[in-house]
């Protein structure tokens, strides 16, 4: 009969890719915990992970079953006597990832207003432009640009972000003028090189009505967004970068926008949770916190 002990020490192998660490998380035996996810993967007639001598990775079905855990995981998480405070105040550890310029510029403000609020919260803010597994690398919530295409997660977008095409006045006043979308091909764009596919990402356009995709002929590439701002400031050539990014810089002069009425559509920003039912009472107030974003 499968126990909530089995489930418990396949969430933490889940978690740590390894049965070591996930035991002294546990504070088991490694070969306890290796026989308890044998006994599971045999009750369920499904092989959970694979295992080599150096690593181990969750299969199809393993992935699949730490997703469904994700509620009973925080429903044991929020009666963790450690997650509740003496009175109805969220308490315990928020994990929660977002991107490096984001993070450090719209989340993080955020998250100490939160944390003043509620002092028995404690934030475990890790940021990465990489895109990582939500599930697999134990987060709570996360922040994303984009559409969500995991129907396991929950989305709520709370906050939608303009690009803007920006260059510094020495690099436009040593260049061909710019005043329509095509004027763009005698001009060095600085481009930024997903993190997630190694590619360009594409230059976007609303021009008189119409959605425009370009792909940069780039000599200088980026994976890193503020970076990219860094470079365009620094006369490198132009960069189409998030409005939070380059708002400092076309405040002060360092950089200027171009081709304003040709702006794309803005991109959502979405905080993504597990899909369960039920939620820790500090994911809500995190939640709400960045709600509010959206109405300022």
């Amino acid at each position: 009969m499968k126990n909530l002990s089995q489930f418990l020490n396949f969430a933490a192998v889940a978690r740590q890719g390894s049965f070591a660490s996930a035991a002294r998380e546990l504070g088991l035996a490694p070969s306890s915990v290796a026989k308890s996810i044998a006994r599971l993967e045999q009750e369920l007639g499904v092989r959970l992970f694979h295992r080599t001598t150096r690593s181990v990775h969750m299969t199809a079905e393993g992935q699949a079953l730490f997703a469904k855990c994700a509620r009973l995981l925080d429903e044991i998480d929020a009666l963790d006597l450690n997650s509740v405070s003496s009175g109805d105040e969220p308490a315990g550890t928020i994990r929660i990832g977002a991107p490096i310029g984001y993070g450090t510029r719209v989340v993080l403000p955020v998250l100490s207003a939160l944390q003043r609020r509620y002092p028995e919260l404690d934030i475990d803010l890790r940021l990465s432009d990489e895109q990582v597994s939500l599930v697999k690398e134990g987060f709570d919530a996360m922040i994303r640009f984009g559409t969500l295409t995991d129907s396991s997660m929950i989305a709520r977008q709370f906050d939608s972000q303009p690009l803007v095409l920006c260059a510094s006045p020495a690099y436009l006043a040593a260049h061909p003028k710019i005043r329509h979308v095509a004027d763009l091909s005698e001009h060095a764009i600085v481009a930024f090189r997903m993190p997630t596919s190694g590619r360009d990402r594409s230059l976007e356009f609303n021009d008189q009505g119409r959605s425009v995709t370009l792909v940069p002929k780039s000599r200088f590439r980026i994976s890193h967004g503020e970076a990219l701002a860094d470079a365009a400031v620094q006369g490198a050539g132009l960069s189409q970068i998030p409005e939070f990014m380059a708002r400092r810089y076309l405040d002060s002069g360092a950089l200027q926008e171009l081709l304003p009425q040709c702006r794309p559509d803005p991109l959502p920003v979405n905080v993504i949770v597990p899909g369960s039912r039920t939620k820790p009472a500090r994911i809500d107030v995190l939640i709400d916190a960045l709600m509010k974003l959206r109405s300022n």
